[in-house]
């Protein structure tokens, strides 16, 4: 009987792997520096498993947490009616799709396992007149009108910011979608300065001592608060000195995302560009933040006696457009940094204890493999990664570790 059920789990096993073999597609890379080994991989074409009648809008937002589970944030408001023709009243296709809720996890295998977010579940309510720039809203709101940002800390709970009109905001969720607490209010931004309020933040890290915001769509900084109770612990910006950037106009659009009205990228900026995109904790007490508009990582150590600069990491200088560092990841063991290349449509393969840039992997473009605006990346325990975009791109992919070249 033993032997009999060990076949069958054999036979099953074998079958998974030959499907997942099946659906593995070789993907566009570079090798910069041959002596060094680098990881590489396979995209995999089957994954996620939606519902049938969801279809993904952008997708801003991804986290990987303690249990190998992956979450995203999407945009239900990036859809069109003609996309989302379930949900209109009446219907207006006989088909597909369906908006989907704006958080979302699935397993390793690409099932889903939760899906929720929406205005319900944050205090306030609020009554919106006109479109776009114009738009005029009338209360006391809390959930984003533009979703930004997502991060699932090891309690198992779950933080999402936003950059749209007077997102000015960072939200605190249960795993099943339960309001716990927020940093910030929607509709009140007072300037770098404020030890309060926050300006469209773009970005979250949580380690169970404090909170870390990069609050970087009208404000340019990183903001610090302790985890226990949200209270102010520091900030800084450009080389851990405070931030001098000024702040921008709001509100912030996406055509903004493009402009050149900053003279372009400067990766030798004593301050912070106009999009402060991420902030990511890393190996040895280390910060990775994303100034990607001036197409640079700076990165910094947490000590006992506050922020440290340590260097910059320049990513593809003479790069215009959407500029480049959009977010980081590691290898499990820490040996590699993944860089996410909004404009370039590339994930850089960095060696962490040089930052030396070994390759990369993708290119732009539609097919799997390819991106449209690179938004985000992450790394679960197996060395898989993940990666989502917003704008046209509008889907989240994974990446299957397959070795080491030599």
């Amino acid at each position: 009987m033993r032997i009999g059920l060990g076949l069958a789990i054999g036979a099953a096993a074998l079958c998974s792997n030959v499907a997942q073999a099946e659906t593995l597609v070789d993907v566009a890379s570079e090798r910069l520096d041959t002596e060094v080994p680098v990881p590489t991989f396979k995209v995999d074409t089957s994954w996620p498993k939606l519902p049938e009648d969801m279809i993904l809008g952008q997708i801003p937002g991804l986290s990987v947490d303690k249990d190998d589970n992956i979450w995203i944030l999407t945009r239900p408001n990036s859809l069109n009616p003609t996309e989302i023709g379930l949900d209109q009243d009446p219907p207006i296709t006989v088909a597909c799709c369906k908006a989907p809720p704006h958080v979302l996890q699935f397993d390793q295998q690409g099932n889903l396992l939760r899906s929720w977010g929406g205005p319900p579940l944050a205090p306030g309510e609020s009554t919106v007149t006109g479109e776009g720039r114009d738009a005029v809203e009338e209360g006391d709101e809390q959930w984003p009108a533009n979703v930004h940002g997502l991060y699932v800390d090891d309690e198992m709970t779950v933080w999402l910011g936003g950059n749209g009109n007077g997102d000015h905001v960072v939200l605190n969720f249960t795993a099943d979608g339960e309001y716990i607490r927020q940093i910030g209010r929607r509709q009140s931004t007072e300037g770098n300065a404020s030890q309060q309020y926050l300006g469209n933040p773009a970005d979250i890290a949580s380690n169970g001592e404090s909170v870390l915001v990069a609050d970087g769509y009208i404000n340019k900084r990183i903001i610090e608060f302790a985890e226990d109770d949200l209270s102010f612990a520091q900030l800084w910006g450009a080389y851990g000195e405070n931030p001098d950037g000024g702040t921008r106009d709001e509100p912030f659009d996406q055509s903004q995302a493009t402009s050149t009205g900053d003279g372009g990228a400067n990766p030798e900026s004593t301050s912070f560009g106009d999009i402060v995109h991420c902030v990511v904790r890393g190996p040895d007490d280390t910060v990775y933040v994303c100034d990607r508009r001036n197409n640079r990582l700076q990165l910094f150590r947490e000590t006992s006696g506050g922020i440290e600069f340590v260097e910059d990491i320049v990513i593809a200088p003479e790069t215009g457009g959407t500029r480049t560092a959009s977010d980081v990841a590691f290898s499990p063991d820490g040996k590699y940094v993944y860089v996410a290349d909004m404009m370039n449509g590339r994930v850089w393969i960095l060696l962490r204890e040089t930052h030396e840039i070994l390759g990369s992997f993708g290119r732009n473009g539609r097919y799997p493999g390819q991106f449209i605006w690179l938004h985000s990346v992450d790394v679960d325990s197996d060395g898989n990664v993940y990666t989502t975009e917003v704008n046209t791109g509008r889907r989240v992919q994974k990446f299957v570790f397959t070795g080491m070249a030599e």
